[in-house]
């Protein structure tokens, strides 16, 4: 039985939260269907790789009711003041600093908004340091760094659902307040104890036995995808279904906030430069100015009195309800 043992200032709290065996892990089962993977064509290995590949949405889809609850814990804690923080360590880890960085260009969320913490630092994702997922204080020292509130929501991902680094992060962010939530891809885990919120993607065993960055990782790179996008979605940051809140920083970008607006507001192109270079490059102060007729001072204030949401900030009406 293994010892987590969760510091706090006041006092020492010592949880006794077994170690799983690996033996009763789906994700470390071995699969029948690559059975005699080594043996097979370049061919037979797609195909059953690819097989098996899709049955990650169909996992994904029967956790939707508690991604849909994550979606709205982020989106009230990002409306708020708080952060997202990531937890995660290994092939996790680097799923969720893939989607915590894509955020701000994304989004234009500050890089402060959405963060991640990995096991090892952020050198760790470019090579493994797969000791500290070991230590569940190292978890709990590195998210002490962040300093977690009760604005903040700290989500854990981990395929097996028993890193213990993830675990003692997580279980320190929930004892300061903060709202959590964990992903993972197995049933009755000691990250799913500590956490306000469960998202179990159960994939199954991995055509390599153990290889969670395969189908686990595709599972936990899915669902960050609906969290973020969704939350910020109901935040207003999306537009109809288009991406408003392009953050125009190179050429690509800017070339896209100029497709969004003349597709948003049925203009040509020439409209749609000029409007941005008058909004000040902000393609939602460009949205608000055309859609509801108004000049940059007024969309501006619209948008301050909505918290940033396009669709409101258009509809000014209902910013009294």
């Amino acid at each position: 039985m293994a010892t987590l043992t969760m510091q706090d200032p006041n006092t020492t709290k010592t949880i006794n939260r077994g170690v799983v065996d690996l033996d009763v892990l789906v994700t470390e089962n071995v699969n029948a269907a690559s059975a005699d993977f080594d043996t097979k064509s370049a061919l037979e290995i797609a195909r059953i790789i690819n097989h098996e590949d899709n049955k990650v949405a169909a996992a994904v889809k029967k956790a939707l009711p508690e991604i849909a609850i994550v979606i709205d814990t982020v989106a009230r804690s990002l409306r708020d003041g708080g952060r997202l923080i990531y937890v995660g360590a290994g092939s996790s880890g680097r799923i969720a600093a893939l989607d915590a960085s894509e955020c701000p260009p994304t989004f234009s969320t500050q890089p402060a908004q959405v963060q991640y913490i990995m096991a090892g630092g952020p050198k760790a994702l470019a090579s493994a340091s797969d000791v500290n997922e070991d230590s569940p204080e190292i978890g709990q020292r590195d998210i002490a760094r962040r300093r977690p509130t009760r604005k903040d929501i700290v989500i854990g991902i981990s395929a097996s659902g028993r890193t213990p680094y993830v675990i003692g992060a997580v279980e320190y962010a929930r004892a300061r307040g903060a709202k959590t939530a964990c992903i993972t891809c197995n049933v009755n885990t000691g990250l799913a104890e500590v956490s306000d919120t469960t998202v179990v993607v159960e994939v199954g065993p991995e055509v390599i036995s153990g290889s969670t960055r395969m189908k686990a990782s595709t599972a936990q790179k899915m669902v960050l995808n609906m969290i973020t996008t969704g939350a910020m979605t109901r935040l207003g940051y999306v537009y109809d279904n288009l991406m408003v809140n392009v953050h125009m920083k190179n050429a690509k970008l800017v070339e896209r906030g100029i497709r969004v607006l003349m597709k948003v507001c049925n203009i040509d192109r020439e409209t749609a430069i000029r409007t941005i270079k008058s909004a000040g490059k902000s393609i939602p102060i460009a949205v608000v100015m055309l859609k509801a007729n108004v000049d940059k001072m007024e969309a501006v204030r619209r948008l301050a009195k909505s918290d940033g949401n396009v669709r409101l900030a258009i509809e000014d009406s209902r910013l009294e309800l």
